[in-house]
């Protein structure tokens, strides 16, 4: 987790920020109240509903993982009218009754230190999106071209690589000292570590 985000910060494809390092950083466009050091007391610190302060590394996960959820959800309405499967259709609406409530969770906590997801998670390029295991464009393209079977494989294929992106993600904010930042990094490991299980399994592999 550390190794991927040091390679995501240091790749210089968020262009809207500057990163010194993930827990004390300074990134551009933000707004002053909204980057929190862990040890930050004052009036200005923004808290969760927990009552606990969210620190820098917890604002950057939501400004990055609230994109990848959207993608998650992109591709998983495509499942809607571009395959027949069962199975499929199943994972897709999980997925999207998982990740929605997710959002806006994240959302919340944005809105809660100052802050919105426009400010860095929606400046990822390209690379950066790779890294995180999002499709790029000419993938999304392939996958609303294709239907039945062939759509299956790519979809499986993709949510394979997109979730594998969460849960190394997910790894910035497991010793969050934020308790509802620490439980969603928790379940999103979890619960698309088992999904990625299904997909393989789903894909023969």
């Amino acid at each position: 987790g550390a190794v991927f985000l040091v390679g995501l910060i240091t790749m210089g494809t968020l262009t809207a920020c500057s990163f010194e390092n993930p827990g004390h950083s300074s990134m551009g466009g933000m707004n002053g109240n909204a980057m929190m050091s862990d040890n930050d007391a004052d009036s200005d610190t923004s808290t969760s509903g927990a009552g606990d302060e969210f620190s820098n590394t917890d604002i950057m996960f939501a400004q990055m993982m609230i994109p990848h959820h959207e993608q998650a959800i992109e591709m998983s309405t495509l499942a809607e009218t571009h395959t027949n499967n069962l199975e499929v259709l199943a994972l897709a609406a999980e997925i999207k009754a998982a990740q929605a409530p997710e959002i806006q969770q994240m959302r919340g906590w944005l809105d809660a230190a100052g802050t919105s997801d426009m400010e860095m998670g929606h400046s990822i390029g390209e690379m950066g999106m790779g890294e995180m295991g999002m499709l790029d464009e000419a993938q999304m393209t392939s996958l609303a071209a294709a239907n039945g079977a062939a759509f299956d494989t790519l979809y499986l294929e993709g949510m394979i690589q997109h979730h594998l992106g969460a849960i190394d993600m997910a790894q910035m904010i497991l010793s969050s000292a934020n308790s509802e930042v620490k439980k969603l990094g928790e379940a999103v490991v979890t619960s698309q570590t088992a999904e990625v299980a299904v997909m393989k399994k789903m894909l023969g592999q």
